[in-house]
């Protein structure tokens, strides 16, 4: 009977620990689940805020370009239900084939992700497989050219605004993103590009006077709804972005402004051009070949911040890829370290670098120059594709925290700048920026 007592009272104490001990179990799994979710709403804010920028996550993924078919130097903007296309395409350097998929994401006027869902601003699928390949031809460094055209029959935009191309690998990681714009034209834009009105800023500075007609477009308030963006040579770190009405008179918005509106002219790109490996053009002082890279040494730069304006052609910053000797440049230009050489004096207060088209007008680590004490001069070796390119030398000032072209280009109003002015509505209860004007002008007609 004791024995029977004793195993009764230890069973029934194995309940109770048993019990315990999973009531414990069920409540971490739990508190890990509110935790989980906490995470994962808390990723899905910040993401929310980030803002997108062309950017590339794989150092394989080279020369990537996002134009309109046939117009290899216009800019990623399409018409909202028109027959207008943009062609995306990027080499890998891996040189195999690989399951790259694509889709888009609404942005707001400031490049940070709208508040709507897919649904409501893609017609038809939300991903599509990139299933144009092919292998470069004749080329030292081997590689696959990927591309697709946007809009496609499965997938279309319903919503003019920002836009960003976001181009993954299987198993969802991201490989880059690229910024492109949609726009539905609601109002006019009227620009003049003239000499800065301040005196201390007529010989440096252009200002860029407009106008905005909304006749087919109401506005119930201007200093809130309308948003502009005005770039220069569409640069985005001295964009003017905070900019109202000066006047408002019936259906015009004027931004006549005599500072607040004004860009430093700067200097006429400097160029090169590696369209041939076989021959030097005028700024190529060498080319050769090791035993797995081609290398191109261009004559060294000098600083000019206190010369004379003199006229210069050049493509505003922008590059275009070609290869004289090949039939398709697409596949048969091949890719080469270009070599950049400055001699000036060691900057304490900043750092220089490259910008241009081919930086995607940032400040990237990949055209960071080093100071070489020993020739004293500033150095930098660059993997590009065969082409034509602009390019800056700009100072990335510390002190200020601006960047600096004037430093290394100088800066004079005759200066041939193309200006872009972008024009977001937002109406009252609406949730995204549309992107309802634009307009391209330039300050040639300054000289």
């Amino acid at each position: 009977m004791k024995i029977y007592n004793f195993l009764t009272i230890l069973v029934f104490t194995a309940v109770i620990l048993i019990s315990c001990f999973n009531t414990k179990q069920i409540s971490d799994t739990i508190d890990t689940e509110i935790d989980s979710t906490y995470i994962e709403e808390s990723v899905q804010i910040i993401e929310k805020d980030v803002t997108y920028t062309n950017s590339t996550f794989n150092p394989q993924i080279k020369t990537i370009l996002c134009h309109k078919t046939e117009a290899e130097l216009s800019l990623p903007i399409i018409n909202l239900d028109s027959d207008e296309k943009l062609l995306v395409s990027f080499d890998d350097l891996d040189a195999d084939i690989k399951n790259y998929y694509f889709t888009i994401i609404h942005c707001n006027a400031d490049w940070t992700e709208s508040e709507l869902m897919q649904s409501e601003y893609i017609s038809g699928f939300t991903d599509e497989p990139i299933t144009d390949y092919e292998f470069s031809f004749n080329t030292i460094q081997k590689f696959t050219h990927y591309s697709f055209t946007f809009p496609t029959n499965e997938m279309k935009p319903l919503l003019s605004g920002n836009y960003i191309f976001k181009v993954y690998q299987e198993g969802d990681r991201t490989i880059f993103q690229k910024r492109f714009m949609v726009l539905d034209i609601k109002l006019s834009i009227e620009a003049n590009v003239k000499r800065a009105t301040l005196a201390e800023d007529r010989n440096a500075k252009h200002e860029i006077d407009f106008v905005i007609k909304h006749s087919n477009l109401v506005v119930s308030d201007p200093f809130s709804d309308i948003k502009v963006h005005i770039k220069q040579n569409n640069r985005e770190d001295n964009a003017i972005t905070d900019l109202t009405p000066l006047f408002v008179k019936n259906d015009e918005l004027v931004y006549d402004y005599n500072e607040d509106n004004t860009f430093w002219g700067n200097n006429e790109f400097r160029h090169f051009d590696i369209k041939s490996l076989r021959y030097q053009s005028e700024r190529i002082k060498d080319i050769s070949f090791d035993s797995s890279y081609n290398h191109v040494y261009l004559f060294k730069d000098r600083k000019r911040s206190f010369d004379r304006y003199s006229i210069e052609p050049d493509i505003n910053g922008r590059f275009l890829i070609k290869s004289q000797e090949g039939w398709k440049s697409t596949i048969e230009a091949d890719y080469a370290f270009v070599h950049f050489s400055l001699p000036v004096e060691n900057v304490s207060y900043g750092n220089i670098f490259l910008l241009g088209g081919f930086s995607e007008w940032q400040l990237n680590n990949d055209f960071k120059m080093q100071y070489n004490s020993e020739k004293k001069q500033y150095e930098v070796s660059v993997y590009l594709k065969q082409g034509y390119y602009n390019y800056h030398y700009v100072l990335n000032d510390s002190t200020t925290n601006r960047v600096d072209v004037s430093y290394i280009e100088g800066t004079h109003y005759q200066t041939r700048n193309d200006y872009y002015i972008y024009v977001y509505h937002r109406a009252v209860g609406d949730r995204h920026d549309s992107f309802v004007g634009f307009l391209k002008t330039s300050s040639k007609e300054l000289f």
